[in-house]
């Protein structure tokens, strides 16, 4: 089994999307012609997707943090480092993990207040 998409919820799909997109360089893919032009899809890589879901009134969870709902993905560790860079030109705070591992991670809330957190898959392994 794997993961086919997780759709995202905002007030802003546009936004969201580019945000995204600059941090993370997830492209766009084509959307079929009965989706609401609103929502945009982006490939995450190995045939799974996000999508940005433009939802009025939408509000985030408060329950968004590490020991909460958050989305984790895994990069390879050479990228790390450029995604931090991107976070801080958009003024996004990194946030350090409260769990030690032995692996990098840290953590970020996107603009709508989602937290993602971003693995070194090239050090990760499965903790027991």
């Amino acid at each position: 089994m794997t993961l086919a998409h997780l759709t995202i919820a905002t007030q802003d799909s546009a936004a969201t999307t580019e945000f995204l997109q600059t941090v993370f360089d997830w492209p766009l893919v084509p959307r079929p012609a009965n989706v609401d032009p609103t929502t945009y899809w982006l490939d995450i890589g190995c045939g799974q997707q996000v999508h940005v879901l433009l939802v009025d009134e939408f509000q985030v969870s408060p329950f968004e943090k590490e020991f909460g709902r958050h989305f984790a993905f895994l990069f390879p560790a050479a990228k790390l480092k450029q995604i931090r860079e991107r976070l801080a030109q958009q003024n996004v705070e990194v946030i350090p993990p409260i769990r030690p591992t032995p692996f990098e991670r840290f953590f970020f809330r996107d603009p709508n207040g989602y937290m993602f957190e971003i693995i070194d898959q090239d050090k990760f392994v499965q903790e027991t």
